[in-house]
């Protein structure tokens, strides 16, 4: 019998109709009915599992037929609460079994239907069954977010809405349904709303019918290309709605008095339908497509068929630089997984990186197309400096996982602390980094067989899904809409006819990075360059790397490109040079790119003609590459090297080499207009790092001041800036950064020079921006910014206590513009509270030097729900903060809080990331915060199955603070917890209770359900050791 998903699976979903007909924001719920039409794929269908979580099913009708059924969700309390065995590695086996007991690629789910006896010959005939089902959601905590504005008004008023939202296959948190990625079925969606609202969902809107009344109407939506139950999305609110100028098929959706700034946001998305359609030499798959912005989402971007829900943060006006490419980078990776992710689906788990891997990769070639090469370039640099920098502190990040057998001792990834058998039991930073890892991946396939062949295959993809999509009545067809990695491969193969086996081997069915150190020595007699390149391959997230390597050689007659072998033993190679050294003889250096330039080569070795050599330029191995050379080869390779990533390698690597040609070299490429602005940004930093370092040698002004005056100060008065023009991008960004980097700069004293500071506070001074037609946000918080990096501790005498009123000059300057800032703010806010943000870490850093006394009730007061989202995680990133230097057990007590109760998912999420990051307690340290109540809270949280949206977050804080060691805690897991007057109580099991294992604790009995009587239940005790359940 044709499927397709799982071999498992005993039934294939063929249509599916939900039906939300009542949405009440007042109370937070969702009363609806789904129905699911099924093939039966063997005899005797007797049950049906489904997936559903938060759910309340009411009833259940299979061809009209009451069906009994049976509602367990196992996640609910992974580990049973009398459980004494409490350590990461006992949880996160617990947690991978619970998700794999409801795994419907295993054909298992949360509720079990069972068939009436009745209609056993029909699924011996082969018959449909129509599954109808009732269920209604209450004050869901993942899958669905409300969001009602505390203001007076009508709910359309105060642009309350509604959206669809979660990690991989979360639509079971919404509605009853297969929740896998690789059971297709078409659509039919209808949501019945208020009149003053708008549903948005996937596929074509058919009609719109209003109620008698005219108080409630029904948008009636059809999807008629196979789509997968993730896939599924709704977003409903008073929005207001623009069809696309350029595209009438595209429609936009935002929340009222937004409409002029989604204009312009999205005046340019025709342009990236154009690139995709064009390199993929394919028409966009759906017939239409929708962009809804909502406020206080959990990720700046989620896909869906024919439609993708966006953070209303991206909407910007056309005064806005800075955020423009992000949005537009966001907008790119909406639409890349239009194509890759919703219309062509997964198999299973294993073949997700081949869909992450293509439309990140096709995202990469519209950042090329659109920003230019330098800055894609960048963009992989960046990408493979963090993925390596992750798996050699993590451990290795495995793209294809195979599991041999259904034990977790088959875990091929032993070194992390958390299963990566299931998207659900994975970490949310894994999981960035297995994109990020995947469409670099893509890109070295790429390099092995051309782009031509790479978009060949694409083609072929999407060219056999949208056949088999238009197979209305031949469902077996399906399965053409399924990527998999042996299909991918097969795919390449046929296109290209290259075996890309052992790439393959190397980067996807096994973790790890490789790690290059390299040196050489010119041998003159010879005129051979005697190379050595060694590897680390036993240390934790390394590989051993075996197979060719491209050496580019820059000499006096030109650049050279060498393919050299890595062998098992190999260490040295040895490269002939193609020049002679040259003596007096003035002649143009021919660089890689044809350009012929002049050099001074008096700093060079006179015997060798060698100016820079490069190890893997083009960087087609995910390596991180530490090479020794000569600090005049760097200077060379900075000022000479026309390609990016060589210039920021330079950069990097003078930092060790504070030298007065170091200096020139850095001051010239600042002043270089052609020389790529991110490269010039980050030489501003180097050259205050340098310049701290010759701080006793220096000659001249303190370094970059002088640049920065004369590029953007008055010539007539040197210490007034020029009234703002960032007509010029590259000059702004520069403008931007150079007052940030010279604040690094240090005196003898180990103070900011006084120079320096009153420059800084004279741009704060002259500032005029009435005559730009873009905004200065940004360049002010990053002044305020820069007078943050300018403060060093104070110094206290006699032990005398820091007020306001003995604030030495210059910190009393600069809390005093810091304070107006603040001011103005409340009176004329900025864009996305940029100034609000930077004098929050600006009052921080005063207090953590000492120049104010540490308090965080500032802090407190602006993360408080109902501030904008990037002044709340300023506010408790502060909060955090303080709560590791001052050992405020009270702190992190209001910020666990936080965590549980807080409205805003991404907030909560943020806070236990923020801690992981900066914990208030290390495993080796002594500390008063590590106690009981800590540990148990922790515990519970990750437990509870409340964390529906990210569950890994607790488990990630817990292990940053005791690691996997159940020994460093044990001593509090192991044993019932004590009582702590000073915390509010928790719900404990009953005394003397029998309950059935699968039941979970403090959860009513969902509707269906068995039970066994519980007659002490009214007795049950209360124990106060936490207050987070």
């Amino acid at each position: 019998v044709p499927h397709s998903g799982s071999s498992m699976n005993r039934k294939k979903d063929k249509g599916f109709e939900i039906c939300i007909n009542n949405i009440n924001f007042q109370r937070k719920s969702v009363i609806g009915y789904v129905e699911l039409t099924i093939f039966p794929t063997v005899m005797n269908l007797n049950r049906i599992k489904l997936n559903s979580k938060q759910c309340r099913i009411y009833r259940v009708r299979v061809n009209d037929l009451e069906a009994p059924f049976i509602y367990n969700d196992p996640t609910l309390e992974v580990c049973h609460h009398e459980s004494k065995q409490r350590n990461l590695n006992y949880f996160s086996s617990a947690y991978t079994a619970a998700v794999s007991a409801v795994d419907p690629d295993a054909g298992n789910g949360e509720l079990s239907i069972k068939v009436p006896s009745e209609l056993w010959k029909q699924g011996d005939e082969m018959k449909v069954m129509k599954v109808y089902i009732e269920f209604s959601l209450d004050q869901p905590k993942g899958g669905l977010h409300f969001v009602v504005p505390d203001v007076e008004g009508s709910m359309a008023e105060r642009a309350a809405h509604v959206f669809s939202f979660g990690n991989q296959n979360s639509t079971r948190f919404w509605f009853p349904c297969v929740d896998s990625y690789s059971e297709l079925c078409t659509w039919k969606l209808e949501f019945t709303v208020d009149a003053s609202m708008v549903a948005v969902s996937c596929g074509d809107l058919v009609e719109t019918v209003y109620t008698h009344d005219m108080r409630k109407k029904t948008f009636h939506y059809m999807l008629p290309i196979p789509t997968a139950a993730p896939n599924i999305s709704l977003a409903v609110g008073p929005f207001e709605i623009l069809v696309d100028p350029y595209m009438h098929e595209v429609t936009h959706f935002c929340l009222p008095q937004l409409l002029p700034l989604l204009k312009h946001t999205m005046s340019y998305l025709h342009e990236i339908f154009e690139f995709y359609e064009e390199i993929l030499t394919c028409r966009y798959p759906y017939s239409c497509f929708k962009t809804v912005f909502v406020d206080e989402a959990y990720v700046q971007v989620s896909s869906y068929a024919s439609m993708s829900i966006f953070s209303t943060n991206l909407l910007h006006s056309g005064m806005i630089i800075d955020q423009t490419p992000v949005t537009r980078h966001c907008l790119a990776q909406a639409l890349a997984q239009q194509f890759f992710g919703c219309f062509i689906s997964r198999m299973s788990w294993a073949d997700e990186w081949v869909l992450k891997g293509i439309s990140g990769y096709i995202y990469g070639l519209y950042l090329k197309k659109t920003f230019g090469v330098n800055e894609y370039r960048h963009w992989i640099k960046e990408e493979l400096d963090t993925i390596v920098d992750y798996e050699l502190k993590i451990g290795g990040v495995l793209l294809h996982p195979t599991f041999s057998g259904g034990k977790e001792k088959d875990n091929p990834t032993p070194h992390l602390h958390f299963s990566i058998r299931h998207p659900h039991t994975l970490s949310w930073e894994y999981y960035k980094m297995f994109q990020c890892k995947a469409h670099l991946v893509m890109r070295l396939i790429e390099n092995r067989i051309s782009m031509e062949f790479m978009l060949q295959v694409f083609n072929k993809l999407l060219s056999l899904a949208s056949t088999a999509s238009s197979q209305k009545y031949q469902s077996h067809m399906w399965s053409q809409m399924l990527v998999s990695t042996s299909g991918f491969l097969k795919s390449i193969s046929n296109v290209s006819g290259k075996d890309i086996g052992p790439l393959i081997k190397q980067w996807v069915d096994q973790s790890g990075v490789v790690k290059f150190f390299g040196s050489f020595a010119f041998n003159r007699k010879r005129n051979v360059l005697e190379l050595e390149i060694r590897q680390d391959y036993t240390s934790s997230g390394t590989q051993k790397y075996v197979g060719p390597i491209k050496v580019t050689v820059q000499e006096l007659d030109g650049s050279f490109n060498h393919t050299l072998q890595i062998e098992e033993n190999s260490l040295k190679h040895d490269i002939p040079c193609h020049s002679k050294s040259r003596r007096n003889k003035k002649k143009k250096i021919p660089l890689m790119n044809g350009e012929e330039v002049d050099m001074d080569l008096s700093a060079m070795d006179a015997d060798s003609p060698l100016l820079w050599i490069r190890i893997d330029p083009d960087m087609s191995i995910l390596r991180k590459v530490e090479f020794e050379q000569a600090d005049f080869m760097w200077q060379y390779q900075l000022r000479f090297e026309r390609d990016v990533v060589a210039q920021e390698e330079a950069i990097s690597a003078l930092e060790i080499f504070p030298t007065p040609a170091s200096r020139l070299a850095l001051t010239d490429i600042l002043e270089q207009d052609q020389c790529f602005y991110k490269v010039r940004m980050q030489a501003c930093f180097c050259l205050a790092k340098i310049a701290n370092s010759m701080m006793s040698t220096w000659t001249g002004p303190p370094a970059m001041k002088s640049l920065f005056t004369r590029m953007f100060c008055c010539k007539s008065c040197p210490n007034i800036v020029k009234t703002n023009n960032f007509i010029n991008f590259q000059s702004y960004f520069l403008q931007k950064t150079m007052p940030v980097a010279m604040a690094l700069l240090r005196d003898v004293q180990n103070l900011c020079p006084k120079e320096v500071l009153n420059f800084m506070l004279d741009l704060i001074k002259y500032n005029d921006n009435r005559k730009n037609k873009f905004s200065d946000n940004y360049y002010r918080a990053e002044l305020i910014d820069a007078l943050t990096n300018s403060l060093t501790p104070a110094i206290s005498i006699n032990n005398e206590v820091r007020t306001v009123d003995n604030l030495n000059t210059d910190v009393r300057l600069i809390l005093e513009e810091i304070t107006r800032f603040l001011n103005m703010e409340k009176l004329l806010p900025s864009y996305r509270n940029t100034i609000t943000v930077s004098c929050l870490r600006a009052i921080r850093m005063l207090q953590k030097n000492g120049h104010i006394p540490s308090d965080p009730s500032l802090f407190k007061s602006y993360a408080q729900y109902g501030h904008f989202v990037d002044v709340r995680i300023a506010a408790l990133e502060a909060v955090i903060d303080y709560t590791r230097v001052d050992r405020s057990s009270s702190e992190l007590q209001w910020l666990l809080e936080l965590v549980h109760n807080d409205p805003v998912h991404y907030i909560r999420h943020e806070i236990l990331s923020m801690l992981a990051k900066n914990p208030p307690f290390t495993k080796a340290a002594d500390s008063l915060l590590c106690n009981e109540a800590l540990v148990d809270q922790l515990w519970k949280l990750m437990n509870s199955g409340r964390m529906h949206t990210f569950n890994f977050s607790p488990r990630k804080f817990l292990w940053c603070l005791y690691g996997l060691n159940p020994s460093i805690y044990q001593s509090y897991l192991g044993q019932k917890p004590k009582q702590s007057p000073s915390l509010i109580g928790v719900a404990m099991a009953p005394l003397g209770l029998k309950r059935k294992a699968e039941t979970p604790l403090s959860s009513s009995p969902e509707p269906g359900q068995v039970m066994q009587e519980e007659p002490s239940a009214k007795a049950s005790v209360k124990s106060k050791v936490s207050n987070l359940l």
